[in-house]
């Protein structure tokens, strides 16, 4: 086309989508898979229209089918199901589009899609998404909580009052968004990334009420897994029911079983709080009243002792034992000083009696010679020898004459 054409001899259109519509009518038939995000049912037409999505690309394709191969699966396919195709592509040259016409449908069954489920989750969790450790600890109590859920929905209700009920301070910023249909995931993931961008929203919400698994798909998308992976802000999951378990309860810093308990795990309870700071003031008083009760009873304890009690008996006592002790120690020496006394008498009495003046008092005199030894015998004294007489008052010199 390229090399047979110029701005002096264009192509008309009609033959480039002709060309266009030859090179396609070459493509043989293919499977493919898909989600329906619009049904066109005209009311006695035989074909019936529809539009295949990749949920994960976000890829559209036009679908053409007869009414016949519709109506063999017509009771479980509807807007949001995925399915499988077997289609030839075709082009319409009149407009320039391209369309698959379907020669077969299929419905994904409930085991395949759980089985791929099972898969993506396996592979999350061996990224690490799923970690206890990367689960961050919810605000004890948040001032702004963002909340992501249905417009009117049973679930947003049940958050507000709820939350409300228990904190009544409390300040939510809402995002209203599909939580069911092919645009569920990308609004969602819209409203996550917004909220935890605000600066005031402390803890992120996203609630939903129960449905089947098909229309909890959405939430187990990879794209809002790993959306709610990269929040900075803790996310609560509130989808479903207790039986519901998508893959953003998993990754989510905590599941709540309904948005009911989600309201509840978030938002502390006003009269429970103020129960237990009466409890905590109640024990903080007890146990002060109870340190002063011992401190006292200690202090009284101590005061009834003997030693602050009757102080002055520590002086008394010792007082009377040393009145005691000089009375023992002054009969102890007077009975010493007598009984020396009569002993020093006694000797005297002795002394006195074996003492030569006692002798001498009786008349007797004691001669001594020049050298002052007493004469015993009258032949040591020679005729002109001086002596010493010595009586009991006194002496005087003798001298022996013959």
């Amino acid at each position: 086309m390229a090399n047979s054409s110029s701005p002096e001899a264009p192509i008309p259109v009609a033959k480039v989508s002709a060309l266009i519509g030859g090179w396609i009518d070459r493509l043989g038939e293919i499977w493919v898979e898909g989600q329906i995000t619009q049904l066109n049912r005209r009311p006695g037409a035989g074909m019936v229209f529809l539009t295949l999505r990749d949920p994960d690309r976000d890829v559209s394709l036009s679908v053409t089918c007869f009414r016949a191969v519709y109506d063999r699966v017509a009771e479980g396919v509807q807007e949001g199901a995925r399915v499988l195709v077997r289609a030839k592509p075709e082009w319409y040259a009149a407009r320039g589009t391209l369309s698959l016409r379907a020669a077969e449908l299929r419905l994904v069954g409930l085991g395949e899609l759980l089985a791929r489920l099972e898969h993506l989750k396996r592979q999350l969790a061996a990224e690490g998404l799923f970690a206890e450790a990367r689960k961050r600890p919810l605000p004890f109590l948040p001032h702004c909580v963002g909340l992501v859920t249905g417009r009117g929905s049973a679930a947003e209700r049940d958050v507000l009052e709820n939350a409300r009920r228990r904190w009544p301070a409390v300040r939510f910023e809402v995002r209203n968004v599909a939580v069911q249909g092919v645009s569920a995931v990308r609004e969602v993931a819209a409203a996550l990334r917004e909220l935890d961008a605000h600066p005031e929203v402390d803890v992120i919400i996203v609630a939903r009420g129960g449905g089947s698994v098909e229309d909890l798909l959405p939430f187990s998308d990879e794209g809002l897994v790993r959306a709610v992976a990269e929040a900075r802000t803790p996310v609560v999951s509130a989808i479903g029911h207790e039986p519901d378990q998508p893959l953003l309860d998993y990754v989510a810093d905590l599941r709540a079983s309904t948005p009911t308990d989600a309201a509840k795990r978030v938002v502390p309870d006003v009269g429970e709080e103020l129960a237990r700071v009466r409890q905590l003031r109640d024990r903080a008083r007890r146990q002060v009243f109870g340190r002063v009760e011992r401190e006292l009873a200690g202090l009284a304890s101590v005061r009834s002792r003997p030693v602050l009690a009757a102080p002055h008996r520590l002086v008394d006592g010792p007082a009377d034992e040393i009145d005691g002790l000089l009375e023992r120690s002054r009969r102890c020496l007077g009975h010493r000083l007598d009984a020396a006394e009569s002993d020093l008498g006694h000797t005297l009495a002795r002394v006195v009696a074996l003492s030569p003046l006692a002798t001498l008092e009786r008349g007797y005199a004691v001669l001594q010679n020049a050298d002052g030894h007493v004469v015993t015998d009258p032949a040591t004294v020679a005729p002109g020898d001086r002596l010493h007489a010595r009586v009991a008052e006194g002496g005087f010199e003798v001298r022996r004459e013959e």
